[in-house]
């Protein structure tokens, strides 16, 4: 009954929205238009591949859980010897990923009609199709099944507390999730959680997060770039704050300027989520007449100022490197950022109370190397504790590393999936 509600009506419903929509908001606007024509220019994107090569299909919602395919695309594309086809639902996924070197077509996913959906795989023809986490997309899958083609759902997780579970809903994602033919999730407990929708054990595996498998080559990389003179930093301690909003401001700030006044050899390097003139200059007035700033791109006239304010984006991860301790930002706004970015590179992790969206921020903790703070005389003692006591730091620092490190692996658990399903072992 709700498969059909969901062909039969929501779907119509839901391109009727987005169409409304999309004259009031630019995102949507942009897959409205970035649709049009889609599956005519689909075919002229397959026509190049190389009709020797095995195409697998990737999709994911946006750029996070794309991030988490790459691990797998780019070994698979070492080999040589497979197609890679990547989608998207949303335009930021599919405006940052488009021009990604290790894919060889990249394009928005067709509205989820079954129409579309059977046109889509009959163009593609893939040989296996992967969904990243959580984007189901229902007429895709049993479009991709009824092909006889095998299709896996790859870092899924699912809560206890998941409305996917609920009595309304168990019995659709009971069927739905029988279609696929490997799901491999995060955790145990995640495995423990899809068991009530009747899968067979065999279908279900723990393969872990490929997201350490992510941080943990590109921290490998970006340890080789050299955006900072070290000598900026000689015989000083650094603490990164990275992806704040105004919500975490109004904690972290009052207790950097205390700790100005505690320590000489302390250096802050502020990341704005949002860069925007207006925000930059706000950090500024901040500390006007309290400390001199200086932003990043004029770091070449730098005068040992304490507080750099960044005005670049895509240099977070780089800029934990340099990291004696790091605060994640997002945390007092609504969700936290990527906790593991700062992690690999082994120093301790602090952030507020919104982590709700990040299974690994909680892992993080109970390992050690993260801690939650939620008050600012809370973040005042856990920064200054960290940037006085070398031991704990250090301490701290060892379990985060240990943390990544520990967790690293699920790429080749689900390279071996791979291999065994498309009989390449």
């Amino acid at each position: 009954m709700l498969l059909f509600f969901y062909k039969l009506l929501f779907i119509p419903f839901f391109s009727l929205f987005m169409r409304i929509a999309a004259f009031f908001n630019s995102k949507i606007k942009k897959g409205v238009v970035g649709r049009q024509n889609l599956l005519e220019g689909i075919v002229k994107k397959v026509a190049k591949f190389d009709k020797n090569k095995t195409t697998v299909w990737f999709h994911s919602s946006s750029l996070g859980e794309f991030e988490q395919a790459k691990p797998i695309i780019e070994n698979l594309k070492m080999r040589g010897n497979f197609n890679i086809f990547v989608t998207f639902f949303s335009p930021s996924g599919y405006e940052n990923s488009v021009k990604y070197p290790h894919a060889d077509a990249v394009t928005y996913l067709p509205l989820d009609s079954w129409s579309n959906a059977k046109k889509f795989v009959n163009i593609v023809s893939p040989k296996l199709a992967i969904f990243m986490r959580y984007d189901i997309w229902p007429n895709h899958v049993l479009a991709v099944k009824s092909a006889g083609i095998p299709v896996f759902l790859v870092d899924a997780t699912m809560r206890e507390n998941s409305a996917r579970r609920s009595f309304f809903l168990r019995s659709f994602h009971k069927m739905l999730f029988g279609n696929f033919d490997q799901i491999l999730t995060v955790s145990a407990s995640d495995l423990e959680n899809f068991r009530c929708f009747g899968l067979n054990n065999d279908r279900l595996l723990i393969s872990g997060d490929t997201r350490f498998d992510r941080v943990y080559t590109r921290a490998a990389i970006a340890r080789e770039k050299k955006l900072i003179n070290a000598e900026i930093f000689a015989g000083k301690k650094v603490m990164v704050a990275g992806s704040i909003w105004e919500e975490d401001e109004e904690v972290l700030l009052p207790s950097v300027k205390k700790l100005l006044k505690y320590s000489d050899n302390v250096v802050f390097i502020l990341v704005p989520h949002e860069p925007t003139l207006l925000h930059l200059e706000k950090l500024e007035n901040e500390f006007a007449g309290i400390e001199p700033t200086i932003r990043f791109s004029f770091l070449n006239s730098y005068n040992n100022e304490r507080i750099i304010i960044v005005d670049s984006i895509g240099i977070l991860l780089t800029l934990y490197s340099y990291a004696d301790i790091a605060f994640v930002g997002g945390s007092f706004k609504s969700n936290v950022h990527n906790t593991l970015e700062a992690a690999v590179y082994g120093i301790p992790v602090v952030f507020g109370p919104k982590t709700g969206n990040s299974q690994e921020a909680g892992q993080l903790v109970d390992a050690g190397g993260g801690f939650i703070v939620r008050t600012k005389k809370e973040m005042y003692k856990t920064l200054r504790s960290f940037l006085s006591d070398d031991d704990m730091r250090n301490e701290a620092g060892n379990k985060s590393r240990n943390f990544v490190e520990g967790n690293t692996g699920a790429t080749k658990i689900i390279l071996e999936k791979i291999d065994e399903v498309l009989n390449l072992r």
